[in-house]
């Protein structure tokens, strides 16, 4: 049968099918305990999600700077930037991510960092695809890697959400897309992200409205239940997925009473470590209005939207959350899914992101709390100025790249790399001041020693909270491993005690 490329309208078919059967199905059953015993290095785990392709050779892995002249040859840009050094001997980063360099004694540097060959590249498989660890179509609605960990470890706190997602909206481009792997699947609501879209907005997310008295917000909540036995939930869903959805409601009023709500309130952090993480003068009420172009206007203008969501993940960690994901947000054609204007773009991505991550370095070192949490960055893939996919596959190219530039619009990495790219890792275990793998030092800029797959990153962040990637649930009467077929195997050079 002739190969025939996934298309949007596929991805959507098969995961809305996934998601109806993960209503009927019924609770899921541990499969077999993995006789390895680990002893955990990390309580809570921190995703800092650069969503839309991050370039490793613009950023972790920066390669000879060929900078902008009008007629240059495209193929003879490498990175777009020159390089900078960091707190570490040997190692350099790319220019305007200074802050970053600077705590890089601190963390571990995955240069080799593999996406999965899916043929044709739509940017929803493969986030689906590193957030559960599965590629899509899978016949059950796979739990994101957030959702494993809730139900393996639960909440450590009784009254914070064990899994909390931050800065992703679902009501723009793409956005069923990103819901059907942001889930905790078939393991039921309870297990699932509390969605917080706007970090700024987080308190009014777990208060009552203004004028609610305990009454009427009691009223309402009788309401709503029986307003859920008529949902889909209600009227197809097993026992087992109606009760775990009023779990996760019964949960989320616990909340509103907790002290622990207070976590969310970024009013009540000082202005002088407010300004730590964003910048002077950004609105975030400005942030709908931001134009949506490709010309470089609304990631300048949402520069501080992305440090407010790392600030939020600092003190909910403090909190006891368990999993956290922050997020620059994927929206098509926006932030680093730079199809055009990838230097001027990037400049923009790079103020996003330098000063929020490395003070949430410094904040969690200085609080006694990074030994204990792990923080991982990472993409869905790679980006390279000629390459489509990885070398020698023909891939239909999605970004124009001439062969001379005449325009700044095309200076910049546009096209969907899956060979190599960077991931980094601090604290929760692992090593300081290291760099695992090695990438070529010309096109293709493609792994060449030390391949990580997400399959094995993915068994090294179980292992690092005390999970064994063979741990497995029934479901559907056969067992769905947390890692692919339960086949991962942790890096283990990347810890700093094997």
């Amino acid at each position: 049968m002739p190969y025939r490329p996934h298309s949007r309208r596929d991805f959507l078919k098969t995961a809305s099918a996934a998601t109806l059967g993960a209503l009927t199905a019924g609770a899921p059953r541990l499969f077999a305990e993995p006789e390895e015993k680990i002893v955990p290095t990390a309580d809570c785990v921190i995703v800092l999600w650069m969503a839309g392709g991050m370039a490793h050779t613009e950023t972790f892995d920066p390669k000879r700077y060929a900078p902008f002249e009008k007629g240059m040859e495209s193929n003879g840009v490498l990175s777009t930037f020159p390089s900078i050094p960091t707190a570490v001997d040997g190692v350099r980063f790319s220019e305007g991510l200074e802050q970053m360099a600077s705590v890089m004694d601190r963390g571990t540097l995955i240069r080799t960092a593999m996406a999965e060959d899916l043929g044709f590249i739509l940017h929803s498989r493969h986030q689906f695809t590193w957030h559960t660890g599965y590629v899509p179509p899978q016949s059950v609605a796979a739990p994101h890697l957030g959702g494993f960990i809730a139900k393996a470890l639960g909440p450590r706190d009784p009254a914070v959400p064990p899994f909390i997602n931050i800065g992703q909206r679902f009501d723009l481009g793409e956005g069923e897309e990103l819901k059907s792997f942001t889930t905790a699947g078939f393991l039921g609501s309870e297990f699932g992200p509390f969605n917080i879209p706007f970090p700024h907005d987080a308190a009014r997310a777990v208060r009552p409205p203004a004028g609610m008295t305990p009454g009427r917000f009691e009223n309402r909540d009788r309401f709503y239940r029986r307003l859920l036995d008529a949902s889909p939930i209600g009227t197809v869903g097993s026992e087992y997925q109606r009760e775990s959805f009023l779990r996760s409601m019964d949960n989320a009023h616990r909340l509103l009473a907790s002290p622990s709500a207070k976590a969310f309130d970024l009013t009540l952090e000082p202005p002088a470590s407010l300004a730590r993480y964003v910048p002077a003068g950004f609105d975030p009420a400005k942030i709908d209005s931001a134009k949506q172009n490709r010309d470089g206007d609304y990631e300048a203008a949402t520069v501080g939207r992305f440090g407010l969501g790392c600030l939020l993940a600092r003190r909910l960690a403090e909190a006891g959350a368990r999993f956290i994901e922050v997020t620059t947000e994927y929206i098509p054609f926006l932030n680093w899914d730079t199809h055009e204007n990838g230097h001027t773009r990037l400049v923009n991505m790079k103020k996003m992101i330098d000063a929020p991550i490395a003070q949430l370095i410094r904040d969690l070192e200085e609080r006694g709390l990074l030994d204990r949490t792990l923080v991982v960055l990472a993409s869905e893939f790679s980006r390279d100025m000629m390459i489509e996919g990885k070398e020698g596959v023909q891939v239909r190219a999605q970004a124009r790249v001439p062969d001379r530039i005449d325009e700044l619009k095309y200076y910049g990495m546009h096209r969907h790399f899956t060979e190599a790219g960077s991931v980094l890792l601090w604290g929760g275990g692992m090593k300081r001041g290291y760099v695992h793998g090695a990438t070529a030092d010309e096109r293709p800029c493609k792994t060449v020693r030390d391949p990580v797959s997400i399959t094995d990153l993915h068994a090294s962040i179980y292992r690092a909270v005390g999970i064994s990637p063979k741990l497995s649930y029934t479901i559907e009467e056969r067992p769905f491993y947390v890692t692919k077929d339960g086949k991962g195997r942790p890096v283990m050079p990347l810890f700093a005690r094997a």
